[in-house]
């Protein structure tokens, strides 16, 4: 008989990645629960406010990002970019 072999953690994790990035720079951002690669400056630090905004409000509420259904998840991130004043487009208003 075979032993069994365990299954691997799951790893739950937001990864965010920027594309608008024309600057040459290299941007990446890792933290609690998050990855974020590229983007402009701009978009960058979008992402980074978001994800740790996310990570405050799952504190709050006492639940890990994996006990996180993925529809509340969704609604937390367009409240968060709605607050932070990011269009549709993921960009902030001039």
């Amino acid at each position: 008989m075979r032993p069994v072999k365990p299954e691997p953690p799951k790893v739950n994790a937001l990864l965010g990645v920027g594309l608008d990035n024309t600057d040459g720079e290299t941007r990446l951002t890792r933290g609690k629960n998050f990855t974020l690669v590229g983007g402009s400056q701009e978009t960058h630090a979008v992402m980074q406010e978001t994800a740790l905004k996310v990570n405050e409000q799952l504190d709050r509420k006492g639940k890990s990002l994996g006990e996180v259904a993925p529809a509340e998840l969704r609604d937390m991130i367009m409240e968060i970019t709605d607050k932070i004043g990011v269009k549709k487009n993921g960009r902030r208003p001039e």
